[in-house]
């Protein structure tokens, strides 16, 4: 039997070593990995030139901070989908887009397809909630409204925060990053 890697991998390292470090991969953290050039929006070159040092840096201030910048929330996903957890982050985002829906019609449509793709038991990219908040949510689907998704989304966002941010601002990921930043400037 012949073992590849797998194709969501996005670290050089696992291509480019033997096959004891590519299986490696199917569990490997993201400290391993600082690729995060294939992560970033636009051209990853043309990225890097406008992602100042002063950016990336201050995205260590604060979760809410990293959140608000689209590069950090590039790197970020980039991050999760290392730790195989991006969902979490895809709800979030999610949630922020669907409160900006103004048409009734369409809000329904969109909370009943957010339910299904992530809180759902089961879904197909379910976040990690716990069972009265799912239930508090599944209740609002009722009757849809632009906070039906507040609990879930409050719950993930908090333990993005207080268990995969920390995790990225440690992760060579990121450290390599500023290290990239900087090193343009001199």
């Amino acid at each position: 039997m012949i073992l590849t890697v797998p194709s969501f991998c996005p670290c050089a390292c696992c291509r480019n070593k033997g096959m004891r470090t590519r299986l490696g991969c199917l569990s490997h953290k993201s400290d391993s990995c600082s690729d995060f050039t294939a992560i970033l929006p636009d051209k990853p070159n043309r990225a890097l030139k406008r992602l100042s040092t002063e950016e990336a840096t201050r995205w260590a201030d604060s979760f809410d901070v990293l959140l608000s910048h689209k590069y950090g929330v590039a790197a970020f996903r980039a991050f999760l989908k290392t730790e195989f957890s991006e969902e979490n982050l895809e709800f979030w985002l999610a949630c922020e887009e669907f409160k900006k829906t103004r048409s009734t019609a369409k809000l329904v449509s969109k909370a009943h397809r957010i339910f299904e793709e992530f809180v759902d038991v089961q879904a197909p990219r379910e976040v990690n909630i716990d069972f009265q908040t799912r239930e508090a949510t599944r209740k609002n689907m009722q009757e849809p409204s632009l906070t039906c998704f507040d609990q879930a989304q409050g719950k993930v966002h908090s333990l993005m925060e207080k268990d995969s941010y920390p995790r990225f601002l440690r992760s060579k990921m990121y450290l390599d990053l500023l290290s990239q930043s900087q090193r343009r400037l001199s």
